[in-house]
């Protein structure tokens, strides 16, 4: 265990990290952002104020899925890049659009999903237009224009993001977790992108994970899984999930909320 709390799991993939519970007084888990910097911002100052009485490291747990769909997907990176909320510490989880978007700059082609599911609004937001690139179509002029607009560092971050976050028996991860699957044997694939059997089977593990992936019109809280996509670029809702002494209590801004 490192001096910062977070220590990690040693193996190939994604990065894995581990914290002692004993280390934070308060952890928040917010959900998908996709693009929305200002609900991102909202939601940072309503933390700010709810933890201004607890005494103690307090750690943000963002739970992917920063681009994609909304229309300020390069200013989140930016946001998120920077430093964390005062008083704070922060850990961001890599989303399945997170991984794609990635993919796509690397020029893997399972990254070409993104063409499909909010690459216009990410590409826009760092100035790239595609009125003359349909977006079906992974050209290698279009595949440049995008390296060639995304800063390195926004590049890096991607790269060096977390697939999981394990503090005790609760657990951080994008999607969710394959049901009786041993964390260690979980792929990352099946913590990005994982969502039927795991919405109705639950983790089939004595744990509870916190996650996003799966919009919902509420957030979920429940004994074994708390579920916080509440389709933030479609509603303006942007849900956060406040973990003191075991217990769950949801902040929300913007939207219904």
């Amino acid at each position: 265990m490192g001096e910062d709390g977070l220590a990690a799991a040693e193996r190939a993939g994604a990065p894995r990290l581990v914290a002692d519970r004993s280390q934070y007084a308060v952890i928040y888990a917010v959900g998908d952002v996709h693009g929305c910097l200002e609900p991102l911002l909202e939601i940072e100052e309503a933390m700010r104020e709810d933890a201004s009485s607890i005494e103690g490291r307090k750690l943000i747990v963002m739970l992917g899925d920063y681009v994609d769909r909304g229309p300020k997907s390069a200013a989140v990176l930016y946001h998120l890049t920077a430093a964390p909320p005062a008083g704070f510490e922060r850990v961001c989880l890599r989303g399945n659009h997170d991984d794609a978007f990635l993919a796509f700059i690397d020029g893997d082609p399972a990254g070409n999903w993104v063409l499909d599911h909010g690459a216009k609004e990410t590409f826009h937001s760092y100035g790239v237009e595609l009125d003359d690139h349909p977006l079906r179509q992974a050209s290698h002029p279009l595949r440049e224009m995008v390296r060639a607009a995304v800063p390195q560092s926004h590049v890096d971050f991607l790269r060096s993001l977390p697939v999981l976050l394990t503090v005790g028996s609760d657990v951080f991860a994008h999607a969710g977790i394959r049901p009786g699957r041993p964390l260690p044997e979980q792929t990352d694939d099946d913590l990005m992108w994982i969502r039927r059997s795991f919405l109705d089977l639950g983790p089939g593990l004595p744990i509870r994970v916190f996650h996003g992936h799966t919009a919902m019109k509420e957030p979920h809280v429940g004994p074994d899984r708390v579920s916080l996509d509440t389709h933030c670029y479609r509603t303006g809702r942007l849900t956060a999930a406040r973990l003191l002494d075991g217990d769950v209590t949801i902040l929300s801004v913007g939207g219904s909320g």
